[in-house]
């Protein structure tokens, strides 16, 4: 199976980022986390990126606050799909993360889930996986079916409560 790389543009992203890594454990998919940033070690970013694909990734990561630019920089070097993760910040809550992934020029596009919208990320990248191999797309229709379970049991416990 091929890895997910999980990267952040800083350190203080991690306990956003936590839970892609939480998701993909779930679902047994090998990764590997870096701090990489786009602006301070583009070098970094561009060798990372031009050599992912031969490194055994499939899909890559990218979540990085503010200018945001991780997600495109590593889209422009590589053919794999990049999945963006807007991390939220005190200065607009996240709004100024989100348009800076979610615009990209045509011919590079990157993915993007919600504002510190990580776990999605995470689901995202192991459905882009599963894409031909069954026992992960067994995995994720258990996930999805313990999701519905988990939902019916909230509603009849709500039910009993409120509607007597």
């Amino acid at each position: 199976m091929k890895k997910v790389a999980v990267i952040m543009g800083s350190d203080s992203d991690l306990p956003v980022m936590q839970e892609a890594v939480d998701k993909l454990k779930l679902f047994g998919i090998p990764y590997e986390v870096r701090v990489i940033s786009a602006h301070r070690t583009p070098a970094a970013a561009e060798q990372f990126a031009s050599h992912a694909a031969e490194n055994g990734f499939g899909v890559l990561i990218a979540g990085a606050g503010k200018a945001a630019h991780l997600g495109g920089v590593l889209a422009a070097y590589t053919t794999l799909p990049v999945i963006g993760v807007p991390i939220k910040t005190s200065m607009m809550g996240g709004l100024d993360s989100l348009l800076s992934i979610v615009q990209m020029p045509s011919g590079i596009p990157v993915a993007t889930v919600g504002v510190n919208g990580a776990a999605n990320a995470g689901i995202l990248a192991a459905q882009m996986l599963a894409v031909g191999d069954e026992a992960l797309t067994a995995k994720l229709a258990s996930f999805k079916e313990e999701m519905a379970r988990s939902v019916a049991e909230k509603d009849a416990k709500v039910c009993a409560q409120m509607n007597q």
